[in-house]
C-alpha cells in the first residue's frame, strides 16, 4: 500500500507538537488584580496586581520572575497602580522584567518581543506576565506563539481572547509576518 502525505499534511504532523504543548488560557478569580488573570501553562497573563497579598499568592504557586509591561509613566501613577510593585517583588525573591511597552515612546516591536521570549526562557519557575488590564499581555503573549511556537494564527488568537486580547492590533510586534501567515493558511 502506498501513502501519499502531502506538505501540508506533513507540517501538521510535525508542527502539533509545537502548540499542542501550550493549553488554552483558564481565567482565575481575580479577586487582587484589575481586569482578569488567566493561566497558560506556567504562564500567568493578567492585570495590574493590586495589592502585595495578589503577588504573595502567585509566589507560594510557583511564580518566580514578574514580567510587566506597563510604562514607567503608568507605574509611577499611584492612583493606577496602588503597589510599589519593583519593591515588594524584590521582598518576596521574585525576578522582576520590565519591558515598556505602548505608546509613541515605547511602540510595538520585535525587539520588545524578543526581550519578552528570552526573559521567558531565562525563568526558572512558573511566571506572571501583566500589564494594566491584560490586554497588551495577551496581544504579546499571540505574538510569540504565532513568533516562537510557529503557532497558527487563528489558533492563537483564540489563545488571547481567553484572556482580554481586545482589538488592539498585534502587527507591531509581528512586522508583516501576519500577512504572510494569513496568505500561507489561504493556501
Amino acid at each position: 500500500m502506498k501513502y501519499n502525505i502531502t506538505g501540508f499534511t506533513l507540517l501538521l504532523i510535525l508542527s502539533a507538537p509545537l502548540f499542542a504543548e501550550v493549553p488554552l488560557p483558564q481565567t482565575l478569580d481575580s479577586n487582587g488584580y484589575r481586569g482578569v488573570i488567566a493561566k497558560t501553562g506556567n504562564l500567568y497573563i493578567a492585570g495590574q496586581p493590586l495589592n502585595a497579598n495578589a503577588l504573595r499568592k502567585l509566589k507560594a504557586e510557583g511564580v518566580t520572575t514578574v514580567i510587566n509591561l506597563r510604562t514607567d509613566e503608568e507605574m509611577g501613577n499611584r492612583r493606577s497602580t496602588p503597589i510599589d510593585e519593583v519593591k515588594i517583588s524584590a521582598s518576596l525573591g521574585l525576578r522582576y522584567v520590565h519591558i515598556p511597552s505602548g505608546g509613541k515612546k515605547h511602540p510595538h516591536s520585535p525587539a520588545m518581543l524578543a526581550s519578552f521570549a528570552n526573559a521567558l526562557e531565562e525563568s526558572k519557575g512558573k511566571v506572571l506576565l501583566h500589564c494594566n488590564s491584560a490586554k497588551r499581555a495577551s496581544h504579546l503573549w499571540v505574538a510569540y506563539l504565532v513568533k516562537y511556537k510557529q503557532m497558527p494564527l487563528r489558533e492563537a488568537l483564540a489563545h488571547g481572547r481567553a484572556v482580554n486580547f481586545g482589538n488592539q492590533p498585534i502587527e507591531g510586534y509581528l512586522e508583516g509576518e501576519i500577512e504572510f501567515k494569513y496568505t500561507e493558511q489561504a493556501n
